[in-house]
């Protein structure tokens, strides 16, 4: 999940990136109207926008042409995916609807560092790859339901006292 750029971008700046990879990817295009649309926003800001983006080599603008995902953009989208699919999938396992997991994961991708995103992703397929659910999870799961420990899970003996 590694990006090839060095500067951070605002959470902003990585929602145009992703609204623009999946108008691509669902239409073959991304036109100014489109991106305007799916953001919400007006036509004059995309324009300032994809501008800003192309200066710094993440789309090529053309004006009254669209815009298309360079190299470097294309990394990052692909990197922003994965990591809204990474948390998405662990909000999932812990218990949060689809629904919610979705909007959470939006709003997380862009705030989390790389090495937690990464570390979350490997956990995550570290977990789906188990030949069986692990039974921590197991646990979890009834835990979350009834608010009681399993037996076997419960700590044993009691902390001791520091002075």
């Amino acid at each position: 999940m590694k990006t090839t750029n060095t500067v951070k971008l605002s959470e902003s700046e990585e929602g145009y990136i992703e609204t623009i990879f999946n108008l691509i990817r669902e239409h073959g295009y991304a036109r100014v109207a489109d991106i305007a649309a799916a953001l919400n926003v007006k036509p004059p800001s995309v324009t300032s926008m994809l501008q800003k983006l192309d200066e710094q080599k993440f789309v090529t603008y053309t004006r009254y042409r669209g815009v298309v995902l360079t190299r470097k953009g294309k990394l990052l989208a692909e990197t922003l995916k994965k990591r809204h699919q990474a948390l998405k999938k662990f909000l999932i396992m812990i218990g949060v609807t689809e629904e919610n997991a979705d909007k959470d994961a939006c709003e997380i991708e862009h705030i989390i560092n790389r090495e937690t995103a990464e570390k979350l992703a490997k956990f995550v397929e570290f977990v789906q790859s188990a030949p069986q659910t692990p039974p921590f999870l197991e646990h979890f799961k009834q835990y979350n339901r009834t608010g009681k420990r399993r037996k076997e899970c419960r700590v044993k003996g009691k902390a001791k006292k520091t002075n």
